[in-house]
């Protein structure tokens, strides 16, 4: 049994008694792995004990993965207890396994080995569930967890998500705040850089305040006092007019849409221009916008993945089965079950006809 580290720091209650079920049903061997490589070499020890996971999706899909990549993934069915909350297990629920933790305990104990089809891609990703491609990356980027999309972009624990600056094509992301992912004045890169969701009020400060973001460290002024005995020269974003200009430009800048009675609501992503083909036949070029893309493995076992593409132009979405789709074009990022991949210009995910076997309650 390996325990994630993060269901222990989250939920050590359901932990506990799912170790307490287990440990009496059966003979349990512990693992409690605080890295990634601790969990491999647990599993490159187990022998024929069969894995059992606790944790949540980024969890599974961490498991899976490596296994895959080991080429061990077909060897025994895998079983799962969930922990975290109800957006952290969703995929797990998706799946079929139960999130309270006695039942998911018992159904590792007594439930059935149910083989899945598996979305493979040619850099080892997998897909357990469903990948979607949104429409194309707007300036607000992270308000939709991207990376590389600014303020709030979400980092993985562990880089296994490729979300902590690590799954760029061409290996240019830093961590060290040279390309806006390092510790910076506002937390969100290096100095000076915006945050990606509107001009940052915080580094404009700091470009106009001077170097150590202090008030009168700007450039000098005209030498007059203000009311309250400051220099305004000392103060230039102080002053009615330069407050005013900046904000604005902020306004400006905003991808917004302003409605009746002064509300706004973000503006909608642009399309994509994508180049999408299945079982090598096309579905759309480059010359027709689509809005979104789903890719998902159809009815377990039956070796073919569900696409769904949907046009920028007016008509209803375009419904396909195939056993491998390809989707090329300019830069796109894409949902891979929980985790955000990419930018890429090309990638190819292919059905393996169960290629791996999760253990699930006794239908009924």
């Amino acid at each position: 049994m390996v325990i994630d580290p993060n269901a222990r720091r989250t939920d050590g209650e359901s932990v506990r008694i799912a170790k307490d079920v287990l440990c009496a049903g059966a003979q349990t061997k512990i693992c409690l792995p605080d890295g990634p490589e601790e969990v491999e070499r647990a599993l490159a020890r187990r022998g024929a004990r069969r894995p059992v996971l606790v944790g949540d999706d980024r969890a599974l899909l961490r498991m899976v993965e490596l296994l895959h990549r080991r080429r061990e993934l077909a060897d025994a069915a895998l079983s799962l207890v969930p922990v975290g909350g109800s957006a952290t297990v969703a995929l797990a629920h998706s799946l079929g396994v139960p999130t309270d933790a006695v039942a998911a305990a018992r159904t590792v104990l007594d439930g059935t080995a149910r083989p899945r089809d598996l979305l493979v891609d040619e850099s080892g990703g997998v897909v357990l569930g469903e990948l979607r491609i949104p429409s194309g990356l707007a300036p607000y980027g992270a308000h939709d967890g991207m990376p590389d999309g600014g303020c709030g972009a979400a980092a993985g624990p562990d880089g296994l998500d490729r979300t902590d600056g690590t799954d760029r094509t061409d290996g240019t992301d830093r961590t060290d705040g040279t390309d806006g992912h390092g510790p910076g004045p506002h937390g969100d890169g290096a100095r000076g850089r915006d945050c990606g969701c509107a001009p940052c009020a915080h580094d404009r400060r700091w470009a106009e305040n001077g170097e150590d973001g202090r008030d009168g460290a700007g450039p000098p002024g005209n030498g007059r006092e203000g009311p309250d005995g400051e220099g305004e020269g000392h103060r230039p974003w102080w002053s009615p007019a330069a407050r005013t200009a900046r904000t604005a430009l902020t306004l400006l800048s905003l991808p917004v849409i302003g409605l009746a009675g002064g509300a706004r609501r973000p503006a909608h992503p642009p399309p994509q221009r994508l180049r999408i083909e299945a079982d090598g036949v096309l579905l759309t070029d480059l010359d027709r916008p689509v809005e979104r893309v789903s890719v998902s493995t159809a009815a377990p076992g039956g070796g073919l993945a569900e696409i769904v593409v949907h046009p920028h132009a007016a008509g209803g979405p375009l419904h396909t089965r195939a056993r491998a789709v390809t989707v090329s074009g300019p830069d796109f990022r894409y949902h891979a079950d929980e985790l955000i991949r990419g930018p890429v210009r090309s990638r190819t995910w292919t059905v393996l006809a169960e290629a791996w076997s999760l253990m699930l309650p006794h239908r009924p």
